[in-house]
């Protein structure tokens, strides 16, 4: 995960980097973490399946003051997907990708990362892991190429005689290239979220870890970068991405899972995670009150009316009954149809809640 080095000597010293990476805001409880510098493992941690990237078993993590953010948690991240990691305000997200990447340390539980545990191994992973989490932390006094420049240069595996190759095709692919000499106090936060994925693509990554990636681009740059995250996985880098954006997710990664108030509720393939919330019946009709009428007859739930379309919430039944139950109530059914569930339906299913874009 890549760091802002130390500036070097200069006679007129810039000011300090807008923040700090591996500081970061307040976890999302609101509390200062308890001091925990050796937490004990369980006695029997699951193994982790040969091909996950990220495993968790029982991971756990209670702030001072009692308060209890993540909840035992067990994450399974598989090798080369792009893995989707949602959950409303307050969830814990923020706070397990912390312990992920060592930036805090669990109460309890155990966490690896490419198969070592972390925060020990952390000298070992770290490299092969780039990382963009809760903005990118720059130099708003150097413009874009030398804020690369310096992210490269504080890496001790990089080659510096190959080091203005690296970083003009990291430009390249986030689309910076023009604005590379630009100073980085002077770019909008679109750019900067582009800068912040640039320096975490200077080296061949086996994991990327993104928190809300797309933040602050306009439509056309959330495209490229979806474009991107897909070319990546397609090169064989695992990215975990924490979004609040559900059709970016839909639309990206290949698995999800969904926390809430802690606890991990549903992981797995992303299709599957939506075939598991049944979908809706939508009815369009010039007669809407009486097509809800007689919809709550023939048992239906969730019922609701705008304009001339009914939706609601399916029983177990054959829909035809329910069609011919409309059209002799003289109903005048001009649309009949199951819309297929969508992973925003499971998300408000398994959450019992809306998401929160703050989260």
């Amino acid at each position: 995960m890549p760091q802002p080095p130390t500036p070097e000597p200069d006679p007129k010293p810039g000011p300090a980097p807008e923040r700090a990476a591996t500081a970061g805001p307040e976890p999302e409880t609101g509390e200062r973490p308890a001091t925990n510098p050796r937490p004990t493992p369980p006695a029997h941690p699951a193994p982790a399946p040969d091909d996950a990237v990220i495993h968790t078993h029982a991971l756990t993590k209670r702030f001072r003051g009692g308060q209890l953010a993540v909840d035992s948690l067990d994450l399974t991240v598989p090798r080369g997907s792009v893995f989707g990691f949602l959950g409303p305000n307050g969830s814990g997200k923020t706070t397990t990708i912390r312990m992920l990447m060592g930036l805090i340390e669990p109460t309890s539980g155990t966490a690896k990362v490419l198969g070592r545990p972390m925060p020990g191994a952390g000298r070992r992973v770290l490299p092969e892991v780039g990382a963009l989490i809760e903005g990118p932390a720059l130099y708003g006094f150097l413009s874009g190429r030398d804020n690369l420049v310096r992210y490269d240069a504080a890496d001790p595996t990089a080659d510096p005689r190959t080091r203005a190759h690296r970083v003009a095709s990291a430009l390249e692919r986030v689309g910076l290239t023009a604005a590379a000499g630009k100073k980085a106090r002077a770019y909008s936060l679109g750019m900067k979220q582009r800068l912040g994925l640039a320096a975490a693509l200077l080296q061949p990554r086996r994991l990327l870890v993104l928190d809300e990636p797309t933040n602050g681009l306009d439509p056309q740059g959330m495209r490229e970068i979806r474009a991107l995250i897909r070319e990546l996985a397609a090169d064989g880098t695992t990215v975990f991405l924490s979004s609040h954006l559900l059709d970016e997710i839909e639309q990206v990664c290949t698995h999800a899972a969904v926390m809430a108030r802690g606890r991990l509720i549903a992981q797995g393939e992303v299709g599957e995670l939506a075939a598991r919330t049944r979908g809706r019946l939508v009815v369009t009709t010039p007669d809407p009150a009486d097509a809800a009428r007689v919809l709550k007859e023939q048992g239906f739930a969730d019922v609701t009316t705008e304009g001339e379309r009914v939706t609601a919430e399916p029983p177990e039944r054959d829909l035809a009954e329910v069609n011919a139950a409309l059209v002799t109530a003289g109903v005048r059914v001009r649309g009949f149809a199951l819309r297929r569930a969508s992973l925003e339906d499971a998300f408000v299913e398994l959450t019992g809640e809306g998401f929160d874009v703050a989260g």
